[in-house]
């Protein structure tokens, strides 16, 4: 038998972040590198992404509700169609599950599935179910469709583009910190009740994410096609990043014109004097909003958008991709590793 060959050394996974693993082992494959892949020929082009979710590392038993998971796995599935400026239509979900979940668990988990779909105006066309020996491991494939002449790569930004996002960034990470607090006290002391009040925003933003199928329909009505485009799942710094990189150019972003919830403020305020608004924002991860670019031309009608922020531009290929702050400092952005969430 043919024996395999190992590198010397060792590198670990936590050295690349998310998308940077994933271009790594496809490099040899063709594959671009999008949120979704793209098939088929014709004015109609078909979308295909896969989303999984592994128990202890995406998601932990001690504060999810079964429910709030379902509808989660396929909301952020959708997510990556809209990223594509598509319309997600069939999903698969495949699930592998220990015996300490019991049939009712599972119709509680489905239940959330269902209501996401419906939602959406997603049909649920199938999957399958497995065994494991321990947890939970949840699997979305979700199929969708656009027009030829609207998909949307992220590779598409150019210089003077304009850098929008739309909703506010790191309250998703701002509920999780919650949500980990109140584990660690629980933990401490079982008789504790846990102490939520005030925090509903950043917790639906973690536990119940909702993709911007809104925003693709937005720009649709104001027949704006994005430049480049991504979902922001692993922080803002990471996919600015990304979409340089995968455009060839730099970009240049403004801290204060980054959407921040005041509840995010406030979680940051209460966890540690030290601790950013700003820095949630850029490496926190998990709020699914839409990073977009679009020409110029269409500032007039981006501008008006509820919901949307401009919040810097592309610039000249080989510049840095930075961050200025309202001190007129300048750093440059940087991807956090690979991690838990």
């Amino acid at each position: 038998m043919e024996q395999l060959q190992y590198q010397e050394g060792r590198t670990e996974i936590s050295h690349f972040g998310k998308v940077a693993l994933i271009d790594r082992l496809t490099a040899d494959t063709g594959c671009k590198g999008d949120d979704c892949a793209v098939l088929g020929e014709g004015p109609q082009r078909t979308l295909v992404t896969t989303q999984t979710m592994v128990e202890g590392v995406d998601f932990d038993m001690m504060y999810t509700p079964l429910k709030h998971l379902g509808y989660k796995a396929v909301s952020i599935a959708i997510s990556n169609i809209a990223a594509m400026n598509g319309t997600p239509r069939q999903a698969l979900v495949s699930i592998a599950v220990s015996n300490r979940y019991s049939v009712e668990a599972l119709d509680e988990l489905y239940a959330g599935i269902r209501l996401c779909c419906d939602r959406y105006d997603v049909s649920l066309v199938g999957g399958d179910t497995a065994s494991t020996r321990a947890g939970m491991v949840i699997t979305v494939t979700l199929i969708g469709d656009v027009e030829e002449g609207k998909i949307v790569h992220r590779s598409g930004a150019r210089h003077n583009d304009l850098i929008c996002v739309s909703g506010d960034l790191g309250s998703a990470y701002a509920g999780l910190l919650i949500l980990e607090r109140e584990k660690v006290t629980y933990q401490a002391n079982p008789d504790f009740q846990p102490d939520l009040d005030g925090f509903d925003y950043v917790l639906e933003r973690f536990l119940k994410p909702e993709p911007r199928m809104d925003i693709v329909k937005s720009l649709a009505e104001r027949n704006v096609v994005p430049t480049s485009m991504t979902d922001i799942s692993e922080g803002l710094a990471d996919s600015l990043l990304h979409l340089a990189k995968a455009s060839g150019c730099g970009c240049e972003v403004y801290e204060e014109r980054i959407p921040i919830d005041y509840q995010t403020s406030r979680v940051c305020s209460e966890m540690s004097k030290n601790m950013l608004p700003v820095s949630c924002a850029l490496n926190g991860g998990k709020d699914y909003e839409l990073l977009f670019t679009v020409s110029q031309s269409d500032y007039e009608k981006v501008k008006e958008m509820e919901g949307i922020h401009i919040i810097g531009y592309v610039t000249e290929p080989g510049m840095p991709s930075v961050m200025v702050t309202p001190q007129n400092t300048t750093i440059e952005l940087r991807a956090q590793g690979f991690t838990k969430d």
